[in-house]
């Protein structure tokens, strides 16, 4: 368990484990839920990599899920590497296409809230506990057949999507932040500045309103967490759609996309 992250080796993941990598040198992360078999299932933008701007930094720095395009022959090693079914967001790959360049991370569940405090960085953990992996698995499955919704920076974006698949947790408050520790650090920060400027004419000393900033920011993260907000609601991955009002926009599953994947559904976790 590190003070920022929570770097792993391959070896060291299971079915049901919520991954992350750093892209960009570090300014922000796309996250995952491993299913097993060197397999990945993530959430990201309909649009692919190559029709954005990359000439814009701040839709760089702002979009948490802008990944290198996965076409459908991904790799060589694993045919159904890049599969998602038409209009979706969530896809399928190996480990290797997921990472790209970066580093395995594992997002850590259950921490205690000192612990979470003392992270200095957004969507590294949380404070919820996750269900069992064969339900984590199950939901990363099943949305994989009938997707996610529509992508959002702030309230639907890879992380949340993982977090999902992990605790089955749904956010109510349908016009505040979502599930995701990134966006929450994103507003968090700047807020956190703003509010503890009038603290300089106070504190003639510039490490006492840093202490208070970070002090401030990491409570705003805290108090964004899912493990402890009170607007959110345990809801059954097969009535996500009904809940979210997605209606005729969620995909259905086709029996020859279904053909191209490998069955995941009795996968257990390693000893």
């Amino acid at each position: 368990m590190g003070l920022i992250t929570h770097r792993v080796d391959r070896s060291e993941i299971q079915p049901g484990d919520h991954i992350y990598t750093y892209r960009a040198v570090f300014t922000y992360s796309h996250h995952g839920i491993y299913v097993g078999g060197s397999k990945v299932v993530h959430f990201t933008p309909k649009k692919t990599a190559q029709s954005r701007d990359a000439s814009s930094s701040t839709a760089a720095i702002i979009n948490t899920d802008s990944v290198p395009s996965i076409p459908s022959s991904c790799c060589e090693i694993f045919p159904d590497c890049g599969f998602r079914q038409p209009g979706s967001g969530v896809v399928l790959t190996c480990l290797d296409c997921f990472l790209g360049k970066g580093s395995l991370h594992l997002f850590e569940y259950s921490i205690q809230t000192s612990l979470f405090l003392t992270k200095l960085r957004g969507g590294t953990c949380s404070t919820a506990a996750s269900d069992p992996p064969q339900s984590v698995v199950h939901r990363a499955m099943y949305l994989l057949q009938n997707g996610f919704g529509n992508y959002d920076v702030f309230r639907n974006n890879c992380e949340d999507f993982a977090l999902y698949c992990k605790t089955g947790l749904l956010i109510t408050d349908s016009q505040g932040v979502g599930r995701s520790g990134q966006a929450s650090s994103v507003i968090g920060a700047p807020l956190a500045a703003i509010l503890s400027s009038p603290l300089k004419l106070l504190m003639p000393s510039p490490v006492g309103v840093a202490t208070v900033t970070a002090g401030m920011y990491c409570m705003s993260r805290y108090a964004t967490d899912i493990g402890v907000r009170s607007d959110v609601i345990k809801v059954a991955v097969e009535d996500l759609a009904v809940n979210l009002g997605w209606g005729d926009e969620t995909v259905e599953a086709g029996d020859d996309a279904s053909s191209q994947l490998t069955d995941y559904h009795v996968i257990q976790r390693k000893d």
